[in-house]
């Protein structure tokens, strides 16, 4: 397992779901959930605003678990969260290109938790003393 890797992962997405949150725009934008004039309507922030808080919160529990099945089950729920955006989002969105981008991007975050995952890291050698014995001259 790569835990800078998932940490990463884990704050970028947690820093996006707090943006999108606050600013529903910068998610209804690039996927054509805006009117004619750009302007996020209020049933579509109000939509917006759980999915955001959804990466959010597993994005932070990705940078923080501790290393081992805690970490492991974060990466698996952001697993499934960004594979599930990219089928939903995927079969949902207006327009082939919207959709594309959407697969792609939901597909690539998703990957790179499954890298995470699945990548050997580092290995920590743990220092060891001699046995104690008896004092030799």
């Amino acid at each position: 397992m790569k835990v800078g890797l998932l940490r990463a992962v884990g704050v970028a997405t947690a820093v996006y779901g707090a943006a999108v949150t606050a600013v529903p725009a910068l998610l209804a934008r690039p996927s054509g959930l805006v009117d004619a004039e750009g302007r996020t309507e209020r049933a579509t922030r109000t939509s917006l605003r759980p999915l955001a808080w959804r990466d959010a919160v597993s994005g932070l529990a990705l940078a923080m678990a501790p290393e081992g099945p805690a970490l492991r089950t974060a990466a698996y729920v952001r697993i499934a969260a960004d594979f599930g955006d990219a089928v939903l989002l995927g079969a949902t969105l207006p327009g082939r290109d919207r959709k594309l981008a959407a697969v792609a991007v939901s597909v690539g975050w998703g990957a790179l938790s499954v890298a995470g995952l699945l990548a050997g890291g580092r290995r920590r050698e743990v220092m060891t003393l001699p046995a104690a014995g008896p004092l030799q001259v």
